[in-house]
């Protein structure tokens, strides 16, 4: 189910694609708002108040990874870019612009739809725990207060560089987050580039809190791209 109401601002400059999501998310129960360039994004972002932005990068103004910082100066509405743009290059630089998805065209409105409740699920979420020292994910408790960490009921015990990576995601759920963007939150800024120290220790994350680490449950890979906690 959707959320009843919630407003979705469509930034797209093809009148058969904006005709399409608009259609499929009206039937869902959602408002939409629409916009063909970055300048009436910016201005119905500003007097909307959209609680989802659906963002085409090739605008005729403006490119939508510069219109996707520019939002960030000043709201964390959840992005989810729709491009026809598929390669690993323009997803990290949107994600790392401040994007929290991204979908490449052509895809399904099933698809699409679910991007959108687990978008809107987090956005929901970080409001309220915000302060909260608690934090469940499926299987996976955290309790930030204690440090505590179990799976199942199961304690596990990690290692200072393992725990923050697993609170980095877990407070993210849902949204990827690239490996640039991991290894600053992380290591710190000198070490963005480091990529396989985070192989080493996603792995090691994934041997004490999934099940088959092999077929990981909770810490998906986004080839090429990064790391997303599944927003179960």
């Amino acid at each position: 189910m959707s959320q009843p109401g919630a407003v979705v601002l469509i930034v797209e400059d093809e009148p058969q694609m904006r005709r399409f999501l608009r259609t499929a998310l009206v039937g869902q129960g959602f408002r939409v708002v629409e916009a063909g360039t970055a300048q009436e994004a910016v201005a119905a972002a500003t007097t909307q108040h959209p609680e989802v932005i659906l963002l085409d990068l090739g605008l005729p103004d403006a490119d939508g990874i510069d219109l996707t910082r520019q939002v960030r100066d000043w709201s964390q509405v959840p992005i989810i870019v729709i491009s026809a743009r598929g390669r690993e290059d323009d997803k990290v630089a949107a994600l790392d612009a401040g994007a929290d998805d991204y979908l490449t065209k052509p895809f399904g409105v099933n698809e699409l739809l679910a991007r959108i409740r687990v978008a809107l699920r987090h956005a929901v979420q970080a409001a309220s725990v915000s302060g909260s020292p608690l934090l469940e994910i499926g299987p996976l408790h955290l309790d930030l207060a204690r440090r505590e960490v179990t799976v199942a009921g199961r304690e596990v015990h990690l290692t200072p560089i393992e725990y923050r990576l697993l609170v980095l995601l877990a407070q993210n759920a849902g949204k990827v987050l690239t490996h640039r963007q991991i290894l600053k939150e992380v290591w710190g800024p000198p070490y963005a580039n480091e990529t396989h120290y985070l192989r080493v220790f996603m792995a090691q994350l994934r041997r004490k809190i999934e099940p088959d680490p092999a077929r990981p449950r909770l810490l998906i890979t986004e080839p090429g791209v990064g790391y997303r906690m599944r927003d179960l």
